[in-house]
């Protein structure tokens, strides 16, 4: 099958939010420096790649995702 599908309707492409998680290790140290003993975090992303938000746990960034209008996905 070689159909061609458009998964969002034109200029619906900013509305997605990808998921995807964050070692804690790879954070700036500022940010480490709050974290305690977390080890992993979860990150929203724009479609064009800018982080929106850092939280602690998969089902919040869901949350926070659809709360703010946006489409989650999950990224590996």
């Amino acid at each position: 099958m070689h159909t061609k599908f458009d998964f969002a309707p034109e200029g619906q492409t900013d509305r997605i939010a990808y998921i995807r998680a964050v070692d804690a290790g790879d954070l700036p140290d500022e940010v480490k420096a709050q974290l305690g003993d977390v080890k992993q975090l979860y990150a929203l992303h724009s479609s064009d790649g800018e982080r929106l938000a850092l939280v602690r746990d998969r089902e919040m960034a869901f949350i926070l995702a659809r709360q703010n209008d946006l489409a989650p996905v999950t990224v590996h």
